[in-house]
């Protein structure tokens, strides 16, 4: 009894052993999983924007293309040369124009799926400035039926409030469609992620290469006079180091032939089928990130792209499939929200005419359209984007 009640006393004593029952499974399953980079908008901005050369110049062509193209103002009887918001439009703010308002609103767009823009009101109906607020920063407050009642904008831990239930907004919340978010917008950046993630992880690889096991361009191998392998000796190493830099190295000796002599045999290396294949998967990863930003892949210098017979062509469909679209939708969302400040209905859109990449587009439209007898002029000018002048002031 007394040695019964020592074992089953030693027994509690010992520690327990505790263990999930699915940490095997979990460890197992999660040896070979893939790790993808957060998919937050400060972590594509970095990894996708600052951190990768085809994200970022796709971005910067889309932006800078879009924020070039010359907007003009109209309603439906005339096109305003002088009015306070085209003004305003100009010269937004103190320290930005109109270029670079729009660039930096269409770069946020771009890489959040959101652009917001802030009104500085004055004693006028018409704002005195206009600001680019920085997405991330941005939460939007949905009030209980679901629509927008505040938006808060934090910056190093300090929150400012903007209230949107009155009849003007001091906030223009610009967002691309998203299927399953009623507040936020999907940005291409978002679509591109996956490709972005492979494109960096072969540009990693490919530095590890070079740092870790970049291949020379060929190797010397000696053998002894018996057919085997041997060891130089102390003078005959040193000499032919001395005639590989004198002879062999440089730009004035590139394809000098090498006479090699005493059993020396030259063995040429290259890349291995799998290197070659790493950077076809780069390649390919460079063409995703291109067709998810709509950006022809010939104009980022990608090569293996022939889907155009040539560099016109693709400008010109660059301009029509994705800065066109881009700019007009975000001018509307731009003159609506302004035109409820100054009280009457403007449009602001983008001028057509002045745009060089579709001038051939433009010029073969105005022939057409101006060819139309059964057409009037107002007619004319509705179809060709100009607002419809008064006839009776034409008479």
């Amino acid at each position: 009894m007394v040695f019964q009640f020592l074992r089953r006393r030693a027994e509690t004593d010992a520690p327990e052993l505790k263990a999930s029952a699915t940490g095997p499974v979990v460890a197992h399953l999660s040896a070979g999983r893939v790790a993808w980079s957060p998919r937050d908008t400060a972590t594509l901005t970095r990894t996708g924007f600052a951190g990768n050369p085809v994200g970022f110049r796709a971005v910067k062509l889309i932006a800078e293309a879009a924020a070039a193209l010359p907007l003009v103002l109209q309603d439906r009887q005339r096109r305003y040369e002088e009015h306070p918001v085209m003004a305003l439009v100009r010269r937004p703010n103190g320290a930005q124009g109109r270029a670079e308002l729009f660039e930096a609103l269409y770069g946020q767009l771009l890489l959040s799926g959101d652009g917001y823009l802030e009104a500085v009101m004055s004693d006028q109906s018409v704002p005195l400035e206009l600001h680019v607020l920085r997405s991330e920063r941005m939460r939007l407050v949905p009030g209980a039926d679901g629509w927008p009642v505040a938006y808060e904008y934090a910056v190093g831990g300090r929150k400012h409030r903007f209230d949107v239930t009155g009849e003007v907004s001091p906030i223009c919340h610009i967002k691309s469609f998203h299927p399953q978010d009623d507040h936020y917008g999907l940005s291409p950046m978002q679509a591109a992620a996956s490709a972005l993630d492979v494109h960096n992880a072969a540009s990693r690889w490919s530095k590890g290469l070079l740092d870790n096991a970049a291949r020379p361009s060929g190797a010397i191998v000696y053998q002894s006079t018996d057919g085997a392998g041997g060891q130089m000796s102390r003078e005959q190493y040193e000499r032919l180091v001395s005639e590989m830099e004198t002879h062999h190295q440089g730009a004035r000796n590139a394809g000098r032939p090498m006479l090699l002599e005493g059993g020396l045999d030259w063995k040429p290396m290259g890349f291995s089928p799998a290197d070659m294949e790493f950077q076809k998967t780069k390649e390919a990863a460079a063409r995703e990130i291109a067709v998810a930003f709509g950006v022809p892949p010939m104009l980022l210098g990608i090569p293996g792209e022939a889907t155009f017979a040539n560099y016109q062509e693709a400008h010109r469909a660059f301009y029509r499939l994705t800065v066109l679209p881009l700019a007009t939708r975000v001018a509307a969302s731009v003159s609506a929200w302004l035109s409820a400040y100054a009280g009457e209905a403007l449009e602001l859109k983008p001028d057509l005419d002045q745009v060089p990449a579709l001038a051939s587009e433009r010029d073969a439209q105005w022939a057409r359209v101006a060819a139309a007898e059964f057409l009037s002029a107002a007619e004319k000018r509705v179809l060709l984007g100009l607002p419809a002048l008064d006839e009776a002031k034409n008479d």
